[in-house]
């Protein structure tokens, strides 16, 4: 069987982010905008696609990509 990484949970602490953008521009499914405050919101988690760029690339710690592994019919 095939394993396929799914999106738990998308957490964004926005007490630690400072509004940069760095993750809006990486997230190539384009889940990731800026609130009216200039923060990062998820707006879009259903089409995040688990590549984890938005966390690897904030300088600020203040995303969190939690996945699970589902198994998949071949």
């Amino acid at each position: 069987m095939k394993k396929k990484k799914v999106l738990k949970e998308l957490k964004i602490n926005r007490v630690w982010c400072k509004g940069c953008g760095i993750c809006v521009r990486f997230c190539p499914g384009r889940v990731l905008e800026k609130d009216e405050q200039g923060k990062a919101v998820a707006a879009r988690p259903e089409d995040c696609i688990c590549c984890r760029e938005c966390e690897l690339r904030c300088p600020d710690l203040a995303i969190e990509v939690i996945v699970e592994t589902r198994k998949e019919a071949p």
